[in-house]
């Protein structure tokens, strides 16, 4: 059987998959329960300043190839949210996940996390500055540009010396230049991305909007190619690791994109699919194809598209 380790941040992985922001991080419980069924790393929900109720309900409608959410950012905020994600014990790394409108924001969040990295045991901190159905936030606050992503991560790279992730969406133009500016600016890697967007879907019957919001993120199998593009432009940019998230549901899925030069993939939407069960699907999916090519360990396949 194939190695699938990983490394992260001096930590090892069991395998590269890493559960993405937004699925099942609400609770230390829920990422326990993930981290039990295979993943190789949790990401918690993300956290703002201050708690965020998010958009009404409806938030996710079923698309003929994926999912469309708006959730808004909804969490209890950083202070609860640390609480509740103290104690962090198991070996599988924890990503925390932040929010928010401008660096300022982006900074206050990172001292708070690094003031009690001990406490919750947190191997990285990521920036999620793409969301396309939640206006104000990231890069959706009118700052979709490198510069925006150098001001971020410079001011987060100041008040903390915890691994950063900066998180990109393939719906932001200029996705390797912004790539390139948080490398420069000292992120320690790049999530490449986000979900796809917005979109819409229409109730002809009701003739209403579907989601309460009007239009939410794109995700599943729809994204995959351009999150693999993205991921394959971004690898060939930066000398730090890319995490290649969006579209994966099974283990070909994960190869094609560690082929495209990911070295970690988060996993999403795959979770709606198949449940918790989906980790140790993709993982035996994958190790089945790692043995049929000959290979003895999946950081062979890392960029070999490139070759």
């Amino acid at each position: 059987m194939s190695d699938l380790s990983a490394e992260f941040f001096g930590k090892k992985m069991k395998n590269p998959l890493i559960l993405a922001s937004g699925v099942l991080g609400v609770t230390r419980k829920s990422l326990e329960s993930v981290a039990e069924k295979g993943a190789g790393a949790v990401t918690a929900k993300s956290f703002s300043l201050e708690a965020r109720k998010g958009h009404e309900t409806p938030i996710i409608t079923e698309t003929e190839c994926g999912l469309l959410n708006a959730v808004g950012y909804s969490n209890p905020g950083i202070d609860a949210g640390l609480q509740e994600f103290s104690g962090w014990k198991r070996n599988e790394p924890l990503i925390i996940s932040l929010t928010a409108g401008n660096e300022n924001e982006f900074a206050q969040l990172a001292e708070k996390v690094d003031a009690t990295k001990k406490e919750v045991n947190c191997s990285a901190i990521e920036l999620a500055l793409s969301c396309p159905h939640t206006p104000g936030f990231g890069l959706m606050a009118g700052q979709g540009d490198a510069a925006a992503t150098e001001r971020i991560t410079k001011a987060v790279k100041e008040v903390t010396a915890l691994p950063i992730i900066v998180k990109l969406s393939p719906s932001m133009p200029g996705e390797v230049q912004a790539a390139k500016a948080a490398e420069e600016s000292g992120a320690a890697a790049i999530n490449m991305g986000n979900t796809l967007g917005p979109g819409m879907r229409i109730d002809i019957e009701r003739k209403k909007r579907m989601l309460a919001f009007g239009r939410g993120g794109l995700s599943g199998h729809a994204i995959k190619p351009i999150a693999v593009r993205c991921v394959y432009d971004i690898y060939d940019a930066v000398k730090i690791p890319v995490i290649g998230t969006g579209g994966m549901i099974n283990g070909v899925d994960a190869i094609e994109m560690m082929m495209a030069g990911a070295r970690q993939v988060g996993v999403g939407t795959a979770v709606y699919y198949k449940g918790l069960d989906a980790f140790s699907q993709i993982e035996n999916e994958m190790n089945d194809w790692l043995d049929k090519h000959g290979y003895k360990n999946v950081k062979e396949i890392v960029g070999v598209a490139h070759e």
